[in-house]
Order: C-alpha cells, then sequence, then structure tokens
C-alpha cells in the first residue's frame, strides 16, 4: 500500500438510491483529495424514473452505471450487487481502498470487512447516515458541507407595477457563510482537549495535524465544515478561552507548522 494518501488508488461505489445526484460534482472532487478513483460504480434500477437525475451526471465524471432491477416492492436491490462487486475487487489485490457513497446502514459490515483485509474505507453520506456505518468507516464525510452541489433556482419574484413601491433602507448584504451542521458542544470540546492531552510534549504543546488525524480516527464523521470552518485551524483558533495557537517557521519558505496546547491543564 502506498504511503503518500494522494496516491491510494480507491474504488468508489455509489448507492443511487440512498445520495442526491446533485452532489455527485462536489462528492468525486473530495475524492480526489483521498487518493485516484481508478473503479467507479453506480448502482440503481436505471429503468426507474427517479433514476434519471443520475444520467446526466455519469458521463461527465466517468461513472459506469450498473442496472439492478428491483425485484421486491421496497427493497433496495443495489445493496447486493455494490456488495458483490465490492468482494471482486477487494479479490482482485489492485486497490488500496474504498469510497463507499451511501447513508444505508447496510453497507456497516462491508465496511468492517474491507477494514479487516487492511483497505482503507472513506464513507460519504447524508448527515441522517447512522452511527454504526459512519463509525465502521476510517472516514465519514456528510455530503451537506461539501462544495459543488447543484442549487435549485429560486423562484421569480413578480413585480406588480400597479401597486406603488414602497421605500426601504439599503442594507449592505452580509457575506454569506456555510450554515454550520453541528454547534460546538461539550463532548466535542472533550474529544479536542482529550486528543491534545494524549499527543502533548512535556511543555504541553501538539502538533496541530497529528491532532487532527487522531481526532478522525477516534471520531470518523468530524470534519470542521460540520462546524462552519473551512480548516481545523480556524476551528481550534475560535476557541480562544481554553485553547492556546503556536505558529513555527519550518524548513520551507512560507510554511508554518501549527501547535496547540490547553490553557488549563
Amino acid at each position: 500500500m502506498s504511503n503518500n494518501p494522494k496516491e491510494l488508488k480507491l474504488a468508489v461505489l455509489i448507492d443511487a438510491d440512498n445520495v442526491p445526484y446533485s452532489n455527485v460534482k462536489g462528492m468525486m472532487e473530495e475524492i480526489t483529495k483521498f487518493g485516484t478513483p481508478t473503479t467507479k460504480r453506480i448502482y440503481a434500477d436505471w429503468t426507474k424514473p427517479n433514476a434519471g437525475g443520475w444520467k446526466s451526471v455519469l458521463l461527465e465524471h466517468a461513472i459506469t452505471p450498473i442496472q439492478q432491477y428491483s425485484y421486491t416492492t421496497g427493497k433496495n436491490s443495489s445493496d447486493s450487487a455494490l456488495i458483490i462487486d465490492a468482494m471482486d475487487l477487494l479479490y482482485s489485490g489492485k486497490l488500496d481502498g474504498f469510497c463507499i457513497v451511501s447513508s444505508d446502514s447496510d453497507f456497516t459490515r462491508l465496511a468492517i470487512r474491507l477494514r479487516e483485509s487492511g483497505m482503507r474505507v472513506i464513507g460519504i453520506g447524508e448527515q441522517k447516515t447512522p452511527k454504526p456505518f459512519i463509525s465502521a468507516c476510517d472516514r465519514f464525510i456528510f455530503i451537506e458541507v461539501l462544495d459543488g452541489a447543484i442549487k435549485k433556482k429560486a423562484p421569480k419574484t413578480i413585480i406588480d407595477t400597479k401597486k406603488p413601491v414602497e421605500k426601504t433602507t439599503t442594507k449592505t448584504p452580509e457575506k454569506p457563510t456555510q450554515k454550520p451542521l453541528n454547534k460546538i458542544d461539550e463532548p466535542t470540546i472533550e474529544l479536542i482537549e482529550s486528543t491534545i492531552e494524549d499527543l502533548a510534549d512535556d511543555a504541553g504543546w501538539a502538533f496541530l495535524g497529528d491532532v487532527g488525524n487522531l481526532i478522525v480516527k477516534k471520531k470518523p464523521e468530524f470534519d470542521p465544515r460540520n462546524y462552519g470552518f473551512s480548516k481545523l485551524t480556524p476551528m481550534l483558533k475560535s476557541l480562544t478561552d481554553i485553547l492556546e495557537i503556536d505558529e513555527r517557521d519550518s524548513d520551507k519558505k512560507g510554511i508554518k507548522h501549527v501547535y496547540v496546547r490547553l490553557l488549563f491543564s
């Protein structure tokens, strides 16, 4: 297996029944941060009208559609096909990891089995994804925080020209920010604090990169974007009442190493 995450060969397996097609661009861009998707397959009953939305984006992203007929009403027939393909790909020996795109807990055992075989497993799904599937992955990303989603057009405002226009005070529009999925609550604070303590040197300092990696190992769905921050550094800088940040020069010009420690330990 490659030591460089950017060189990981990944199989991307998408359960079209449990994720929205409007986010496929953001999902594929996110996956490239972890490695190179060498296999990209999407599973659905393409004879159904509700699967039509996916068809317009499959060619753009070179995703292979896999037809799976629904033999029984109310059952997700794509699950078994995806699991069988995943195991076939695992035994091919040509991959370093899998990205399972679904919000279905039925893939929990698959994720566990793939990790038992030394595969890195990345999950992508909606915030409603059950906790067992999230915990079974090395990393889990919520679709809601990804960029590149197809936005619905706002309805046009019809102006009645006969009605007198009321004067309003002009205000400078606020810069749009992404609405956080979660607040930085007490369990999150405790997770950050305990992780820093686990990694701190004798002076209490911990390297931020190591802190981020260990937090994700403890909580696969942890992502600063869930809390409205683009990166971990600005998120921790917002916690000035409990944390101290130190940016140190590195061997490379313009690059600083960030360290963090608890104010009260």
